[in-house]
């Protein structure tokens, strides 16, 4: 058959259409054989009147052959298309020694052409890398290359590079490029390079993909320029100033090294002390005058104010009558006489007035200690005094005549101090309280539900409505009188206290009470300051009140005097805010004081306005209070599921702002919620998730934990900080779900939560939300008071004197532990009733009444005439 072969090439048909060359218009080209897939070669020549492959220098069979006669049609020359299949048999016969290769030879009448040679080869790709990328640390901006060297294959594998499992292009990323040798290069690093990293080698055979690196890009701390030096803290004598820097340009991040050195200086300093200017002696009467006065002087110079000093109070011209040569002196005449007459009438009468009102008020004094032990709000607290029996039959009991005479109050003039023009508040008239019967009765506010609309709308014509929130639900109002009353907005430990006689008899205040969110109002924070409370707004500003009101609210700080400066803020009516008192120092101003308690601060204030609580920390051990809290959705349709862990301040009202937000999320609680001490130290919180069982359930974190900026803490201007924690369940009837979150400060405390709950379980949001408050937003008149207004007025009159062997206020202040403000009480027209309106902000709705008349009783059995009955 060979011999027959050749012969038939060694002499080619004749008849050829042309003495042409024959010219292939397609030659072979190289293949690869992907597994057992035969592979086709073809060629096509013209004019040709024969032909043959020939691989590896022998020639193929002609029945191997598939040939194709056609006709050019621009030429009209005979056109042949030949092709063969090779098959991974062939090949391999001769694998290893040479490669494989095939070429086609083509007759016309003119002689032969041979074609370019073809090779087949067999394809494959190893599996294994011979260099793999490797997980690296690096600091911001620094230069990365990650190697690769691809697994063996022919043809030789291309390499593409993934980022978070997308395609890096080097294309759309000037920063990015890849080496001939496959190396991924990231010129300049940057905190979105943070990722897994994977190298991808693919021919025609297979797709390989290298293990992944993980690149975490960290931030080295940098510290900000220094702030001005603070003032001296004092203001008389030696004292300090201290200086403050941040660990903030820029902020550690993901484990990058916490700045070197300290952030506060200190140094002393001398404030020169105030001198208050005192009067001289009076001068000599002078000689007198024509118009029958003479004068004598003083001067404000023993000493003479300075540095800042209060001059002198007082006149210092004193001017009085004589009489002299000088003077006419004319003889009494009838008209004086009847001028003697009607003073001496007016005398008289004003004696008789008075006369009347002593028994008047002797009477009602006698006849008070009947109605206050008739009185049962008290309890049996109040027994052991020595007060009188009540009479069945008195129908007066705690009944309080409110002043009808006024139904409406115009307050009229500048609501602030530096508005150019007047402005009238137009309070329409609201509801008072009716006679009262005899026994127990509660007031409550009238306005129902739908009048918050209507107060709304009556508040939006006044200027500083802009800076209030929009709807009520933060917010409570009330219309009150001399008789006082309270104001809360539930959930929040928010609250504000009107003692009675607080608003002057004759007027009627519409007052509200409101929470702002961090987000409605810029509070200006500097160096290591931080918000420690709500920011809350009582007004509306510029009314008058006689005495103070007590604003309650609750805050986070770990209070000590030698880690934190407190000072409590106030919002002026240019709309800056300014120190209205430093706690802890002597008050600069009657206007406002503070009690600082464990959890919540009372406000005394006789100006109502925008307060917020603000701290500042003197060293790294100044700590604040974070209440850390779970929230997980109470539905999973699908395999992914969410834990969020949020970082709250510790007060109510932020975590009753969460609870509402995961109530519109479908979320639910897992476990009780948890308080962690954030310290000044400048790290970051980290969050990380453990204990999970591989087997039904897999993280889709990339880190092995999370961070959450210091300084984004610290501040306490971002209210609902939180990391969410996305877990993959395996299958989807895994309902179950066991594992350990942690929660700590780099180099302070931590706290760890153990998560085991059903996620298939219905958990309605009732089962889990903060209890409601019980009472009304606002409670006017007696009602908002534990103490009965009479039995009240009885205690005030009875201690504010100073008492035999130290019976008075100042002893009942001990016994209730308040004996630490005893300086400002006593600043007071009435002590007691400042001690008494604290203990009612303290303790309302659930005081003990019976502990209060234990106490007072105490501080009876000093003086025995404490609540004996009156004679007039």
């Amino acid at each position: 058959t060979g011999a027959q072969q050749s012969a038939t090439v060694a002499n080619p048909a004749s008849g050829a259409s042309s003495d042409l060359l024959p010219h292939f218009q397609l030659e072979p080209e190289d293949v690869y054989i992907v597994k057992n897939k035969a592979v086709s070669l073809a060629c096509r020549a013209t004019p040709a009147t024969q032909i043959y492959f020939k691989c590896n220098g022998e020639w193929v069979h002609q029945g191997d052959h598939v040939t194709q006669h056609s006709t050019d049609r621009s030429t009209g020359l005979p056109v042949m298309e030949v092709s063969i299949e090779v098959t991974r048999q062939q090949v391999e016969k001769i694998f290893g020694l040479e490669e494989y290769w095939c070429q086609c030879v083509a007759w016309s009448s003119s002689g032969t052409t041979k074609s370019q040679k073809a090779f087949v080869r067999i394809a494959y790709l190893r599996k294994n890398f011979e260099q793999e990328p490797t997980a690296r640390e690096v600091s911001i901006e620094q230069g990365i290359v990650l190697p690769c060297r691809p697994p063996e294959g022919i043809p030789p594998a291309e390499v593409e590079w993934l980022r978070n499992e997308e395609l890096v292009d080097p294309e759309l990323d000037a920063n990015v490029y890849v080496t001939p040798e496959h190396s991924l290069v990231l010129r300049q690093a940057r905190l979105a390079d943070t990722a897994n990293y994977t190298c991808v080698a693919k021919n025609i055979v297979a797709r390989r993909r290298s293990a992944s690196a993980a690149i975490t890009v960290y931030v080295n701390g940098g510290w900000s320029t220094w702030t001005q030096w603070s003032g001296c803290s004092t203001s008389c004598g030696r004292g300090w100033q201290k200086r403050s820097r941040t660990c903030t340009n820029p902020t550690p991040l993901n484990g990058g090294a916490f700045c070197e050195g300290q952030n506060v200086q200190k140094t002393a300093c001398t404030t020169l002390c105030p001198v208050d200017g005192a009067w001289s002696e009076w001068s000599k009467w002078s000689e007198c005058g024509a118009e029958c006065t003479h004068w004598r002087s003083r001067e404000c110079s023993e000493p003479a104010p300075r540095n800042g000093g209060r001059d002198c109070h007082g006149p210092e011209l004193d001017t009085r009558n004589c009489t002299s040569e000088l003077c006419t002196h004319a003889a009494p005449g009838a008209e004086d006489v009847a001028l003697y007459v009607g003073l001496v009438a007016v005398a008289v009468c004003l004696v008789l007035l008075l006369l009347v009102g002593v028994l008047v008020y002797c009477r009602k004094k006698g006849g008070l200690d009947a109605d206050v032990a008739d009185s049962s709000i008290l309890t049996a607290g109040f027994q052991p005094v020595s007060i009188k029996p009540s009479k069945a039959d008195n129908p007066s009991l705690l009944t309080i005549q409110p002043d009808l005479s006024t139904t409406t109050m115009t307050y009229q003039g500048s609501l602030c101090q530096r508005q150019d023009g007047p402005a009238k508040l137009q309070l329409p008239n609201g509801h008072l309280l009716s006679p009262l019967g005899a026994g127990r009765h509660t007031l409550h506010h009238s306005s129902p539900a739908a009048e918050g609309a209507d107060f709304v709308a009556r508040l939006s014509t006044q200027s500083y409505f802009r800076s209030l929130p929009r709807g009520t639900n933060n917010m409570a109002y009330g219309t009150f009188n001399f008789l006082g009353g309270r104001l809360m907005i539930p959930n929040t430990g928010i609250s504000l206290l009107i003692p009675p006689d607080a608003i002057p008899r004759g007027k009627i205040y519409e007052v509200y009470l409101t929470l702002h969110k961090q987000e409605e109002v810029r509070l200006p924070l500097a160096g290591c300051q931080t918000l420690l409370s709500p920011i809350v707004s009582c007004g509306p500003p510029g009314v008058l009140l006689t005495r103070p009101a007590i604003l309650a609210m609750g805050h986070c700080v770990e209070a000590s005097a030698e880690n934190w400066s407190i000072r409590l803020k106030k919002q002026s009516c240019e709309g800056t805010w300014e120190d209205v008192l430093q706690l802890g120092a002597e008050p600069c101003t009657e206007l406002y004081y503070c009690q600082l308690e464990a959890q919540a601060c009372y406000v005394f204030t006789e100006q109502l306005g925008r307060f917020a609580l603000v701290g500042e920390s003197l060293s790294m051990a100044a700590s604040k209070r974070l209440k850390l809290v779970l929230f997980a959705p109470a539905a999973c349709p699908s395999l992914e599921y969410n834990i969020r862990v949020y970082c709250l301040s510790d007060t109510q009202d932020v975590l009753k702002e969460v609870i509402q937000l995961e109530k519109q999320l479908g979320g639910q609680l897992i476990g009780a919620p948890r308080v962690l001490h954030f310290k000044d130290s400048y790290h970051n919180l980290r969050l990380s998730i453990h204990d999970m069982p591989s087997s039904l359930w897999k993280s889709k974190l990339l880190a092995s934990y999370q961070e959450i900026p210091f300084y984004h803490i610290w501040s306490g201007l971002q209210p609902f900080l939180h990391c969410t924690f996305t877990l993959e369940r395996l299958s989807t009837s895994t309902c179950e779900l066991a594992c350990k979150i942690w929660v700590w400060q780099v180099e302070g405390d931590g706290q760890s939560f153990t998560v085991n709950f059903n996620i298939a379980k219905d958990t309605r949001f009732s089962d889990w939300l903060v209890p409601e408050e019980v009472g009304t937003p606002a409670l006017v008149g007696p009602s908002a008071f534990k103490i009965p207004f009479l039995i009240r007025q009885k205690i005030i009159s009875s201690l504010d004197p100073p008492g035999t062997r130290g019976a008075d206020w100042r002893t009942l202040a001990q016994k209730l532990n308040l004996d630490s403000h005893l300086s400002f009480f006593a600043s007071k027209a009435s002590p007691t009733a400042m001690i008494l309106n604290l203990w009612e902000a303290r303790h309302f709705p659930n005081g003990n009444l019976s502990q209060l008349a234990a106490a007072v009783a105490e501080v009876g059995k000093q003086d025995g005439a404490l609540f004996s009955e009156a004679e007039c």
